[in-house]
């Protein structure tokens, strides 16, 4: 089945959509419009084709994920099949800062919300007092 779907080269939203990078093409091609994708160094738009053996750089969830086209396929397939058309090459200490960040719970405000208003600010203050409380023993 995967033999059908591999091309000579394939639009950057399809395949980040096609190896479950992103969960829709939507979300793939919203990365690429916020400058958020990278192939070879150079930003690029949805419509970008890319060719096996280029390196894929992503800024999202805080860190940059990289990856390296081993295939290039245009329609999604399963799980167990994507990692074989993709190689992570994230730095472990980007992993690292991820599980970090999810472990620590820092709030993360939705883009495009604005500045925390002054009861959201206490809110977010008190939340990290009683953080730095149980660190120090008490």
């Amino acid at each position: 089945m995967l033999s059908q779907n591999i091309e000579e080269s394939v639009r950057i939203d399809k395949w980040l959509w096609a190896v479950r990078i992103c969960k829709t093409r939507q979300v793939a091609a919203d990365l690429c419009k916020r400058q958020k994708v990278f192939v070879d160094g150079q930003l690029v738009k949805p419509s970008r084709e890319i060719r096996e053996g280029q390196l894929v750089m992503i800024r999202k969830e805080g860190i940059e994920w990289q990856y390296k086209v081993l295939k290039c396929i245009k329609n999604r397939v399963g799980a167990k099949v994507a990692v074989e058309c993709r190689e992570d090459l994230t730095p472990q200490e980007q992993i690292d800062k991820l599980k970090m960040m999810k472990e620590a719970g820092m709030p993360r405000r939705a883009s495009g919300a604005g500045r925390p208003t002054k009861k959201e600010r206490r809110d977010i203050e008190r939340v990290f007092e009683k953080g730095a409380m149980f660190e120090d023993g008490f």
